[in-house]
């Protein structure tokens, strides 16, 4: 059972140190019930400790994190929490079926096995030994034991790894139907694409802080400039060295490509100079958003925040 009102996540001030590593600095997250959101960053970025912490597997140096207001570790023991990882904690020798039963036994009040089966997409393998499942339908399988306790809190961590397209596309039609229900989900990719069509929100973390907040066309909007595009005779690549000020240009196959933060300018001089045709300026996507705000050239400074987003 979950509180009404009360945030599924809650955690102010996170620090943790391995070291002389600062892996979490100082991090503020609140996540409302029935929310789903991304939590993505680059390798090392503090992602997993994070979520270590949130899900009681490690404990802060400072700061607090409850969940639907109890510690973690209390939330945990109410089946109110659940995860799926991608690795691990799968015994190799005993069928789905019964893999999900053992689950169940440990819980007080759960869901139909049989239910959660289906729910999960593995009904068609609930006879098959674990061993003899692949990577997706390990993952699977994984889902279906998180649902067992009927969370209201569920962290994915890539949890599509190994599915094909058709498996992802099922694995998250599923999600979003939960979520819809009251479930909070919070999900760690590095398919950015998931994170764009499935999320309500995006968090992005870079050197253990949060560095930007929001839904994906804002995250989107965060990375200033366009790129045009356009066709142009190979005569006309020495005109280029004209252009006005540009993050990058390329020219491959008779084709220019120009990063730029004023795309006007760019298209105007194209336009008037030079015999270029077939122009399209289009916005960053969620991966060139991602790699502007959490590389190695961006600081973390202030999280940038939106309505409907809490950093």
């Amino acid at each position: 059972m979950t509180t009404r009102g009360v945030p599924a996540v809650h955690a102010v001030g996170l620090h943790k140190s391995f070291g002389k590593v600062q892996a979490v600095r100082g991090l503020d997250l609140t996540v409302q019930q029935g929310e789903v959101v991304a939590f993505l960053g680059p390798n090392g970025a503090g992602k997993t400790t994070t979520i270590d912490m949130i899900l009681g597997l490690g404990t802060p140096d400072q700061g607090e994190v409850s969940i639907f207001g109890h510690t973690p570790r209390g939330a945990i023991a109410r089946g109110q929490v659940a995860a799926v990882m991608q690795t691990g904690g799968l015994l190799r020798d005993i069928s789905v079926r019964e893999t999900v039963q053992l689950t169940a036994a440990m819980f007080e009040s759960s869901r139909p096995v049989e239910e959660v089966l289906k729910r999960a997409g593995t009904e068609d393998i609930a006879d098959r030994r674990v061993e003899k499942c692949s990577g997706g339908q390990q993952q699977r399988l994984r889902f279906a034991m998180a649902l067992v306790s009927d969370p209201g809190l569920l962290i994915l961590d890539e949890p599509t790894t190994g599915m094909d397209v058709a498996g992802r596309r099922d694995f998250w039609s599923a999600i979003r139907a939960d979520a819809t229900k009251g479930r909070t989900v919070i999900f760690a990719t590095h398919y950015l694409e998931e994170a764009d069509a499935y999320a309500d929100r995006i968090v992005l973390v870079r050197q253990g802080t949060i560095v930007a907040d929001g839904t994906a066309a804002q995250i989107k909007n965060l990375a200033s400039g366009r790129t045009v595009r356009a066709s142009l005779p190979p005569e006309d690549r020495e005109l280029l060295a004209a252009l006005p000020p540009a993050d990058a240009v390329e020219y491959d196959g008779g084709r220019v490509t120009v990063r730029t933060s004023d795309s006007d300018s760019v298209v105007r001089f194209l336009l008037n100079n030079t015999r270029a045709h077939d122009l399209e300026v289009v916005a960053h996507n969620l991966e060139e958003a991602f790699v502007a705000l959490t590389g190695e050239a961006s600081a973390p400074a202030a999280t940038p925040a939106f309505e409907g987003g809490r950093a």
